[in-house]
């Protein structure tokens, strides 16, 4: 059976750094014409990065993109290269549809985001993507018109391929079905699919859907790396026509993934006539049967996530430093042990903050999560502060400063000096709320919301205890010492601004709240369908009711890496101004 090698560049772009995107894909260009290869294809939209939102309305922007492209093309030899880029709908004969049909259309001129085949310093064809998702954290709707009429077909050592654009490839007798109607071997799909939780499984189920409905071998190639609040993990992949896993890269780490792809030959089926860009294979050496990393296990993934959002949230924004309010809880034990993983000890600094609340054993866990951790750690008491400010607040308030007012006042106390810090050194703020604090309002604005990204904001508390365990286990298989105190693990969750206060004193314990915001957050349930899933009542009107108060808190938090199916921010874009309130669900009588 004739076989063609294939590269699948498993990169992380940096949005807007089209020189810096250009260098690396005619790099990796050159590293697979090297090898021998007859195809290298990159990720979606790789020469802007994913997603590049209303940078698309500046033409200047997409003029540079089109001179991006253009010099990527005259950099392209006998390996034939698949490169994601944004074009005007009226250039290189793209078939779209017409503007005025497009709802919600904002770009001027109308765009494409297409996949343009480079051969020989041309442009040889332009795909463009004929299926704009625009639901979770798509919107692409907004700025790009879909392709329209015949698919563009090639043949490329022998092989009849095919190109599909991310969700092309996702849908059911969709464009990679018409894709096999008209001939195709191989179909190439390039992407920018974000991370979440059971997202890798999804996407090994849809390849293996798509070989078994058009029969065709799949090369998919994915981006890598964090964007704002996306996590790009990568886990690009072949498969044979039959559905055998042929090549996988590692996740969350760039790769150029490169095997020989066996196919079968239906160059006698097409009768078309077709853009022939060589007629036989490169390859000069044995054959590269291609590696197949193992995936990843939801901790692990969760985990190999959270660092990577970090590190390049930090490293593409230009903060070389990070610092962090060290409490001696769990929560900001997992920020820093996430921030250490990201950036190293020596750029990650913690400053503890006691309060009168602060326990002996809070202060003690700081400084020994600071030891294994290798950071700085400075203490800084908030008591004279809290003296003065609760003296002050007297005269204003007529009474003295106690409650809810002199928790908060603490809390932001610790912003104000956090911030301060971040003001002289550069270095940015981590916050350290968790998904169920977030939810249910359980923070203190411009306290311990203050800050410049939060690392944890899509991870729910339970899930935070399950990673600090996973991150020792992890060390434990490596020899090294844990880095995360067990007596941290182990004590009852507290926000210690009053005297023996515990988190269950103002929310249900997590392992009930946890499951009725994944509902309601994330499976968009109401609060009479959670009840008759078999939660406690009271407890779901109170949760709920709670979600709801906080979202004008929400839109005030700083940005984070999402995790699951739906995190708040991009993802989940509720009305603050929602007097919403369900019907009871009635009894059912059957």
């Amino acid at each position: 059976m004739p076989s063609l090698r294939v590269a699948a560049a498993q990169m992380n772009p940096t949005v807007g750094d089209l020189e810096a995107n250009l260098s690396r894909v005619v790099d990796a260009m050159a590293a697979a014409e090297a090898a021998g290869c007859d195809l290298i294809c990159f990720p979606e939209l790789v020469l802007t990065g994913y997603p590049p939102e209303d940078l698309l309305l500046k033409d200047g922007f997409v003029t540079d993109v089109v001179g991006a492209l253009t010099t990527a093309a005259e950099a392209s030899g006998d390996c034939v290269a698949i490169v994601g880029a944004v074009v005007p709908a009226t250039t290189f004969g793209l078939g779209v549809a017409d503007a005025s049909d497009a709802r919600g259309f904002g770009a001027t001129p109308p765009l494409c985001n297409v996949a343009a085949v480079l051969h020989r310093g041309e442009v040889v064809g332009v795909v463009a993507k004929r299926l704009l998702p625009n639901y979770a954290v798509f919107d692409e709707q907004r700025w790009f018109l879909p392709g329209v009429g015949p698919q563009l077909l090639f043949r490329v050592a022998g092989a009849v391929v095919g190109v599909a654009v991310c969700e092309d490839l996702w849908s059911a007798s969709g464009p990679a079905a018409q894709l096999a109607d008209e001939g195709c071997d191989v179909i190439v799909s390039i992407n920018a699919s974000p991370f979440s939780l059971g997202q890798d499984e999804e996407r090994r189920q849809v390849l293996a859907s798509r070989v078994a409905e058009t029969g065709c071998a799949i090369v998919y190639v994915n981006q890598v790396g964090g964007q704002d609040e996306l996590v790009f993990d990568g886990g690009s992949m072949v498969l044979s026509e039959t559905g055998q896993l042929l090549a996988r890269a590692p996740s969350f780490t760039e790769h150029l993934l490169i095997c020989d792809l066996p196919f079968h030959d239906t160059s006698d089926e097409v009768t078309d006539a077709l853009t022939e860009l060589s007629a036989t294979s490169r390859r000069t050496d044995a054959p590269i049967d291609g590696e197949v990393a193992a995936p990843l296990d939801d901790q692990a993934a969760v985990y190999a996530a959270l660092v990577m959002g970090t590190a390049d949230y930090l490293g593409k924004n230009g903060f070389r430093e990070a610092v962090i309010g060290l409490s001696g809880g769990i929560d900001s034990t997992l920020v820093a042990t996430i921030a250490v993983d990201a950036l190293g000890p020596d750029r990650v600094r913690g400053i503890s903050m006691p309060s009168r609340y602060s326990s002996d054993h809070s202060r003690s866990d700081a400084e020994d999560l600071a030891r294994r951790l290798g950071i700085r750690l400075d203490t800084v008491p908030i008591e004279p502060a809290h003296h003065a400010f609760t003296e002050m607040l007297t005269g204003p308030l007529g009474t003295d400063v106690v409650g809810l007012t002199d928790e908060n006042l603490q809390s932001r106390l610790r912003g104000v000096l956090l911030m301060a810090i971040s003001n002289e050194t550069g270095a940015i703020v981590l916050t350290t709320g968790n998904k169920s604090e977030m939810a249910t309002g359980y923070s203190t604005l411009y306290g311990d919301s203050a800050g410049g990204f939060a690392v944890i904001k899509d991870v729910p508390k339970t899930l935070v205890y399950d990673l600090c365990r996973f991150r020792n286990e992890m060390a434990r298989a490596a020899g090294e010492e844990e880095p995360i105190p067990v007596a941290v693990i182990d004590k009852p969750p507290s926000a210690e601004l009053r005297p023996d206060q515990l988190d269950e004193d103002s929310l249900p314990p997590y392992e009930l709240l946890d499951p009725i915001v994944a509902g309601y957050v994330e499976g968009d349930r109401t609060a009479p369908e959670l009840i008759a899933l078999g939660h406690d009542p009271a407890m779901v009107e109170r949760v709920t009711r709670l979600v709801d108060l906080s979202e004008y808190k929400r839109r005030q938090m700083p940005p984070g890496p999402r995790i699951t199916t739906k995190a708040f921010g991009r993802d989940r874009r509720m009305p603050i101004t929602n007097r919403y309130r369900p019907r009871p669900t009635e009894p059912s009588t059957s």
